[in-house]
């Protein structure tokens, strides 16, 4: 993935619902199980490490609110 789309993809990811997110995810699993090119798996593979840390992120700030 490129710089743009990377950063196009957070800003996705940030105002994302978590429905959303977690059907790009099983989109992404389900697509990354064809895909046959290195390439294009490192792109899928790196949308689901943004995805992880954003889950991941709201998770801690869910944590930190309850506080």
């Amino acid at each position: 993935m490129d710089k743009t789309t990377i950063k196009a993809f957070i800003a996705w990811l940030e105002s994302a619902s978590a429905k959303e997110i977690d059907d790009k995810r099983r989109e992404l699993l389900a697509a990354l199980e064809q895909m046959s090119m290195p390439e294009t798996r490192a792109d899928a593979r790196l949308a689901l490490r943004l995805i992880d840390e954003e889950v991941l992120a709201r998770m801690e700030l869910g944590r930190s609110q309850q506080r």
